[in-house]
Formats: structure tokens, sequence, C-alpha cells
């Protein structure tokens, strides 16, 4: 009898406007038949493009999928402020007369909201508030208080406008919410905004002009999955001597002399293949351990 191997690795996928991400997760599940699925970076149900998937032992690195940059592109809708920061959520104010800004006007208005910036999460959104989502807390009519954080904004482009619309590329750190950036950039032109469309263009390695739509997944099956080791880039990474791989897949230090690690976390090989993420101790010199994967 044929060994069937199990499915392991990552997935590209255009998330479309209309499904949660968890849509997406169950889509997969069935497309794959198995159940070991989960997703990176969760997208509003509104919103669209590239939704990261992990598919079996690929799943144990969603987390570091999470903390990578992202790229986004939005519409900002000037004129009207709504509860969700969004164009689904209640309009709260709306605005119909002021005068048109000139691209220099906008440009130097963008220009506040790069480098490090704090910036309050929309109560409308998963983010935990004491375990719960803040969403849920809402819908169970409870008052939210969303303590505000710190996140950078690498860069920032005005694509496109007219009198009540704006375009925007933006590059940013994890945790970045651009339902909140737009309201803020509105605040800071003295007019109501909201976000009218979301296109997450790239999670780390992935970009949105190689993902996949759902129709494709479903017409590739497994032969979409992807090298897990190939899309965590902004790792080192470390080839170990192979007569200590099973030493690391069992936990164990080894000893590494004379190395420079140029990131907190490495992708680690044994003999051309990765087996897991490690981290290096200067100290003492040593590779350690920290998520194992295995052939």
């Amino acid at each position: 009898m044929t060994e069937v191997k199990p499915l392991s690795g990552f997935l590209n996928i255009l998330k479309p406007p209309g499904m949660s991400s968890h849509d997406v997760v169950g889509f997969v599940r069935r497309v794959l038949h198995t159940k070991k699925v989960g997703h990176a970076g969760t997208l509003d149900p509104a919103a669209a493009g590239v939704l990261p998937i992990a598919v079996g032992t690929a799943t144990r690195l969603i987390e570091y999928l999470e903390l990578t940059d992202k790229t986004y592109r939005a519409e900002i809708r000037l004129g009207i402020a709504t509860d969700s920061g969004d164009d689904t959520g209640r309009i709260l104010t709306r605005q119909v007369d002021w005068s048109d800004f000139d691209r220099s006007t906008l440009e130097k208005t963008l220009m506040q909201f790069t480098g490090k910036i704090r910036q309050t999460p929309p109560a409308h959104s998963a983010i935990k508030i004491n375990g719960q989502k803040a969403c849920d807390l809402l819908r169970a009519g409870k008052v939210v208080e969303v303590p505000s954080r710190e996140v950078t904004i690498y860069r920032l482009e005005l694509l496109a406008y007219s009198h009540d619309m704006l375009l925007i590329d933006a590059d940013c750190s994890k945790g970045t919410y651009i339902r909140s950036l737009c309201q803020d950039i509105g605040r800071a032109l003295g007019i109501p905004a909201t976000m009218a469309f979301l296109l997450r263009r790239r999670v780390g390695d992935f970009s949105v002009e190689h993902a996949l739509t759902l129709e494709e997944l479903a017409a590739s099956g497994a032969d979409a999955l992807l090298a897990a080791e190939d899309f965590l880039s902004g790792m080192q990474r470390f080839d170990l001597n192979p007569k200590r791989e099973k030493a690391f897949c069992n936990g164990l230090s080894t000893t590494v002399r004379n190395f420079t690690a140029e990131t907190g976390k490495l992708r680690v090989f044994a003999d051309g293949h990765f087996i897991g993420i490690g981290r290096y101790d200067k100290e003492k010199e040593e590779l350690l351990p920290v998520k194992v994967i295995g052939r």
C-alpha cells in the first residue's frame, strides 16, 4: 500500500469581499479534506486581498506570519464618519460642504502619519479586551474602551483623489488598523472620514499578484500548497550539521561557535530540509530549538 504523505504547507489565498477569514478556512478544509487549517491576519468580511493559510504542521508557524509587515490599498470616503470606521457601519456624522484640497496639502497631511504613530483600534474589531473580542462585547451592549497602541507606517502614498475620496497605499507594521488610519487622516483634514474599501496587497512574502482565487484553489487542490520555509524570509537561514538533526528535533541544543545571528529567530535546515525554527544564544554559543517541524 502506498503511504499517503500528510498535507503541510502554506496557501496564498485571495479572499473575496463578503466572506470572513473563517469562511475561507472552512472552504480550504473542504477542498483539501483536512481539519488542520488556520489563517494569519484576519481580514474583515467586507475587505479583500491576501490571506495566508497554513495547512498541517505548517499551522505551527502561523505566529511568525502574523509578525510580518503588510501592504494595503484603501479608499477613504470623506464627508461621513461611522461607528465601525468603514462604510458598513452606522453613520454618526455627515458633512456635505468643504473646500477642495490640492495634492500638496493632502500629501503633507499623509506625511504626519508616517513613522511611528499611536492609533486607537476600532471597537468594532476582533481585538481582545481582557480576553474577549471587542466586537463581541459591543454586541452584548457593553461599553468598550480600546487602548491606543504604537504602530509603524513605513510608506503612505496618495494614488488618486477627488472632492470626497482619497485612494492610498500603506506599508505598515503588524497591528495597524487601516480603518483607524482613515479616520485619523480625516480628522487631520478637519473632515469626517471612513474607509470605503480595503485591499490587502501583501503579507510578508505573500503578494496579491500570486494569490489564488477560491476557484483556482478548488481546481489545483493540494498542488497549490507552498513550502512553508520559502515564506519566512524575514528569518536568517541556518544549516545545521545533519548529525544534530535528531537532537534538534528532540528539543536539545547544539554548540555552534563563531556564528553571528542577524535575526532573533532562525530558519533551521538539516541536509537541505527545513526542520524548524531556532534561536541562537550568543553567550552560551548554542542553537536552541524554538519550534520543531521535522521533515
